[in-house]
């Protein structure tokens, strides 16, 4: 099996690591889409213009077998304009985490963070509300979160400032689960536990490993892995090592 894999930039890294971890003989194409990204604050029609783009390089260089949408707001905007287009499986972020919110949650509260794009949607909110109509669904874009991440500044007093000031209005609220609702997130998640322990943390990373599991197709193939960006930025370098170890990352031209 190939899978193909796409994010507006380096946070499906950790989605891409997941996946390489759980299916080791899967052969695995990766693209960061670093040279537009951020998706969050693009409009619809762009942000699926965009996914398209991606999606359109990795099937037809890899043949792939199935697409993962690492990107929370392409996942929100563009799944099923992909999977219409592309007629092959698309798992994509959204429809995973809330499913495991919604198992996971005992006093059905769940908070949402995301990107400005990704809580603007209501996708994960809609996705849970349709699950289970009596669930109360908060929501908080946290648009610090992402370049603080990227700027290495995992363990700092800013960083535990910003996620006091975010996740502290959902906590207020009475949450006991919290959707990491952005790829790169899931950086956090040891910080987010140590300021708020009791708050069950949902990673679509993980989640999203049982809809592959559930793809009707083999995994045996050579266990290939290469990573693409479509522009290239040291901080995808110095993110991909921080998750990755020393990776080779090719540049492509995606844009029609």
């Amino acid at each position: 099996m190939t899978i193909g894999i796409f994010d507006s930039g380096v946070g499906g890294l950790t989605v891409f690591k997941s996946i390489a971890e759980n299916f080791p003989e899967t052969d695995l194409y990766y693209l960061g889409d670093t040279a537009r990204v951020p998706y969050g604050n693009k409009s619809p029609s762009t942000i699926k213009r965009y996914s398209e783009e991606c999606a359109s390089f990795l099937t037809s260089n890899f043949s792939v077998d199935a697409l993962v949408i690492a990107c929370n707001t392409a996942s929100s905007y563009a799944i099923d304009f992909i999977r219409e287009k592309f007629g092959i499986p698309v798992i994509g972020v959204v429809v995973p985490g809330s499913f495991q919110a919604v198992k996971t949650s005992i006093n059905k509260k769940i908070g949402i963070i995301g990107t400005n794009g990704t809580v603007k949607s209501r996708a994960y909110y809609n996705t849970i509300k349709k699950m289970c109509a009596d669930i109360d669904v908060y929501q908080k874009a946290c648009p610090l979160f992402v370049p603080l991440v990227e700027e290495g500044r995992i363990n700092h007093e800013i960083t535990d400032m910003a996620i006091k000031e975010y996740i502290g209005k959902l906590h207020s609220k009475g949450i006991d689960t919290l959707i990491l609702g952005c790829t790169h997130y899931p950086l956090l998640k040891e910080r987010i536990k140590s300021i708020f322990p009791e708050l069950s943390i949902v990673d679509s990373a993980e989640a999203i490993l049982d809809d592959i599991k559930n793809l009707d197709i083999t995994f045996k193939e050579s266990g290939k892995r290469e990573i693409f960006v479509t522009d290239d930025a040291c901080s995808f370098e110095k993110f991909a090592e921080q998750i990755l170890g020393k990776t080779k990352i090719s540049e492509v031209n995606i844009e029609k």
